[in-house]
């Protein structure tokens, strides 16, 4: 049998719209900081990428190193590394400005909830 349920009309939708307004504000105001994140990055190209590119030396420094110990190969490898640092760059920054205002942005959430 169905029928419909009667709950106090006056309390309940009260109690729903500032629950639901206090979500919007906060979806709202993350919005905020995921927009200026993204208009951070791309006002700070410069820096991005040079951030990006100390980020690939030390990174490819200690990955070819900790893999390939003989002095000969581990030299070549450096200067291969040396060489596709461009590319990288490149690859580096479309991911960049594309995945992390939002992947910030989400980790900002987190430090906020209690």
């Amino acid at each position: 049998m169905l029928t419909s349920r009667k709950d106090n009309p006056a309390n309940f939708p009260l109690v729903v719209s500032a629950i639901t307004e206090e979500e919007r504000l906060k979806q709202e105001r993350m919005k905020d900081v995921l927009l200026l994140l993204e208009q951070l990055v791309e006002r700070e190209e410069v820096t991005v990428k040079k951030i990006l590119d100390c980020l690939y030396d030390v990174g490819s420094i200690n990955l070819i190193n900790k893999k390939f110990s003989t002095r000969p190969l581990n030299r070549m490898m450096k200067w291969i590394a040396k060489l596709t640092r461009p590319a990288f760059r490149v690859v580096a920054l479309y991911w960049f400005k594309k995945n992390c205002p939002q992947l910030i942005t989400d980790w900002l959430g987190t430090k906020v909830k209690f």
